[in-house]
């Protein structure tokens, strides 16, 4: 997806109550029941149904690197879908989001004023449950990198360049060159 999206997607993981499955065959056989058809499995991870079967079976028991972190990511993707959502659902309507982030940030303000881009580090910041409720509503919605980015950089210059809205009216934040950025719900 992208640093956003997937920095959204972690913060909604670690939310689980439990591990997901360790072993290729436990994976296997999770992502079989989920997509309830071998070929479906097979379909999504590149392989043949055989190859998806004989993982069932624990006739194959260590994957090659890249199938064994698609069939990590595929599950890891479905594991838990009500925990994440109500981690999501609360983090949107009453505890919001909190955010590390390492950035290039750059402002437009009134004519007149300019601040040059550069690189600043924003120690962990609470967003309110409004803006975590847009991101994860354009997250749903299917919204681009760019998209996701330019909500987090209006959510970051409300909370932290303009203190919810007591200086710097008028600036829009400019976010770009992302280095870090890790969400936690």
């Amino acid at each position: 997806m992208g640093i956003v999206g997937d920095s959204l997607d972690r913060a909604a993981q670690r939310a689980f109550t439990r591990p997901i499955p360790k072993s290729a065959g436990a994976q296997m056989r999770y992502l079989v029941r989920q997509l309830k058809t071998t070929r479906a499995a097979a379909d999504l991870l590149g392989v043949t149904p055989r190859t998806v079967e004989r993982y069932v079976r624990d006739q194959i028991r260590r994957p090659r690197a890249a199938l064994a972190q698609r069939l990590e990511d595929a599950v890891r993707a479905r594991w838990q879908p009500r925990i994440r959502e109500q981690a999501r659902r609360r983090a949107a309507t009453s505890t919001g989001l909190l955010v590390d982030v390492r950035a290039r940030f750059g402002f437009t303000a009134a004519p007149g004023t300019t601040d040059d881009a550069r690189l600043r580090h924003l120690p962990t910041l609470a967003l309110p449950p409004q803006h975590a409720a847009r991101l994860f509503e354009a997250q749903d919605a299917g919204a681009t990198e760019q998209q996701l980015r330019d909500i987090t950089a209006e959510a970051l210059g409300e909370v932290y360049f303009r203190d919810s809205g007591r200086r710097a009216h008028g600036l829009e934040v400019e976010f770009s060159d992302v280095e870090l950025l890790e969400f936690d719900l």
